[in-house]
C-alpha cells in the first residue's frame, strides 16, 4: 500500500459504499473486527476531511469502534463480493472472518485493515452518536428501516491518513 493526501481521493461514493461495499474494522493485533458497510459518506466537516459510518448495537465491531480511537474503511477491487458478503452476515464472536473469507489482516497506523485491499482510509473518530426515533422527520424511513428499533450509532472520523494499490 502507498500513502497519498487524502485530499486526491476521487471515487464515487454511491458505487464504493453503496454497491460495492467496503469494511469497518477496528482493532489491535491481539483482538480486532470487521463487519461488511454499504452505508456511509466522506466529505468535509469541522474542516476536516472525514468519513461517516452507522453501526447498529447489536454488532462485534461496535465494541471495537467504541474502545479505540482509530478505525479504517477498508475497499477491495472486483472480486471479492462473496467475502464482504460473509462480514456482513456472521458474527466476529463466532467466526473467523478473515480465515474463513482468506482476506489478510494488516496492521497500519495502529488499527487494522485487509492487505487485498485496493483503498484504506484510516480514520480518527471525532464524534460518536446514536440515532434517535424522535429525530426522524420522515416516519416512512424509520419504520423502513428500523423494524426492530435499533438505530445506528452516527460515527464521524476525521481521515488521518489514505492508503491506495
Amino acid at each position: 500500500m502507498k500513502e497519498f493526501d487524502v485530499s486526491e481521493l476521487s471515487f464515487n461514493p454511491f458505487g464504493r459504499i453503496g454497491k460495492d461495499w467496503c469494511l469497518i474494522s477496528a482493532g489491535t493485533e491481539k483482538s480486532f473486527n470487521t463487519m461488511t458497510a454499504s452505508w456511509g459518506g466522506v466529505g468535509i466537516l469541522w474542516n476536516k476531511p472525514v468519513a461517516t459510518c452507522y453501526i447498529r448495537p447489536q454488532r462485534f465491531t461496535k465494541e471495537f469502534v467504541d474502545r479505540e480511537e482509530l478505525f479504517t474503511l477498508t475497499f477491495f477491487p472486483d472480486g471479492y463480493r462473496n467475502a464482504l458478503s460473509l462480514c456482513g452476515s456472521v458474527s466476529g464472536r463466532e467466526h473467523d472472518k478473515p480465515k474463513e473469507t482468506g482476506i489478510t489482516p494488516l496492521f497500519i497506523d495502529g488499527t487494522v485493515s485487509f492487505e487485498e485491499a485496493d483503498l484504506v482510509l484510516v480514520c480518527r473518530k471525532l464524534y460518536a452518536q446514536p440515532m434517535s426515533e424522535e429525530c426522524f422527520t420522515d416516519r416512512s424511513v424509520f419504520e423502513k428501516n428500523y423494524p426492530m428499533k435499533d438505530l445506528h450509532t452516527i460515527y464521524v472520523g476525521e481521515i488521518v491518513r489514505a492508503y491506495k494499490k
